[in-house]
Parts: C-alpha cells; structure tokens; sequence
C-alpha cells in the first residue's frame, strides 16, 4: 500500500479514472453492437441513425483517450464500408 500523501492521491485519482474509463468503454462497445445489429437488419432508416451515434461516440473516445485515434479510424471505416454494402452504394 502507498505511504506517502502524493502516492495515495495518485491512487484515488486511478481509481476514479478506471471508473470512467470503464464505462466509456462499455458503452462504446454497446454502441458497436447496435450498429451491428442495425447492418444485420439491413434497415437504412435505422443504419443511418445507428452511424451516426456510433462514429460520434468513436470520436470522442478517441479525442479522451479511451481508445487510440487510429483504432476509432479503423472501426470507422470498416463499418462505414459495410453500410454502404447495405444502403446498395457499393458492390461486394
């Protein structure tokens, strides 16, 4: 256990972050399991509302910390390419 008054704080400050963080994630993840869902439909109505919660939540993820910005590009993107097999922009 930390004896110091500095060390302490450090491990209340971490114990108060991993709370955040935690539920930052989980409903990121929640957010990507909807959208998957909503790509499994093949609804347009609801994909687009489903994109558009999802890649904001990516982004913010992304600009606090919780994941890195090159891995909220690649769920971005791959997401996004397969919405757009769904909405019938693209081929496979």
């Amino acid at each position: 256990m930390a004896n110091h008054i500095s060390a302490l704080k450090r491990v209340r400050e971490t114990e108060s972050r991993t709370g955040f963080n935690r539920v930052a994630k989980t409903r990121l993840r929640n957010q990507i399991r909807a959208m998957r869902k909503a790509l499994a439909a093949k609804n347009p109505g609801d994909l687009s509302a489903a994109m558009s919660g999802t890649f904001s939540l990516l982004d913010k993820a992304a600009r606090k910390g919780y994941i890195k910005q090159g891995t909220a590009a690649r769920y971005k993107s791959r997401l996004h390419n397969r919405a757009k097999i769904v909405m019938g922009q693209v081929q496979k």
